[in-house]
């Protein structure tokens, strides 16, 4: 999914440049005739701005993920997340003691992998 950097918006003279782009590109809709499907026009106005967001803004960069962010991370959620479902399927002290080894497994693991790095 690509997001515009809508915080260039906060500079005036980017803000004025977006706002030509759009001006332009939705001058070229005026032209459309009544018989047009509604849905059609739609989705033109919305590529039109997408386009021009994406020339005068600029993509936004995402924020790379944690280097402790892991296959071991992930596989640890994924207990955690399945002693939890056992517990609320079946409420027994066995599956509350389960779940509570896991998170606390989980937690230590976690804490672990984020002071090593």
């Amino acid at each position: 999914m690509e997001r515009s950097n809508l915080r260039k918006l906060n500079k005036m003279e980017v803000r004025k440049q977006h706002q030509i782009e759009i001006s332009e590109r939705s001058a070229a809709l005026e032209n459309l005739s009544d018989s047009v499907d509604k849905n059609r026009a739609w989705e033109d106005i919305k590529v039109n701005i997408k386009i021009s967001a994406k020339e005068s803004l600029g993509l936004h960069e995402l924020q790379q993920h944690k280097p402790w962010f892991d296959g071991d991370y992930l596989r640890f959620l994924e207990n955690r997340k399945q002693s939890k479902m056992q517990w609320l399927l079946n409420p027994k002290q066995s599956n509350i003691h389960n779940l509570n080894n896991v998170r606390r497994e989980a937690s230590r693991h976690f804490e672990k992998k984020r002071r090593n790095i």
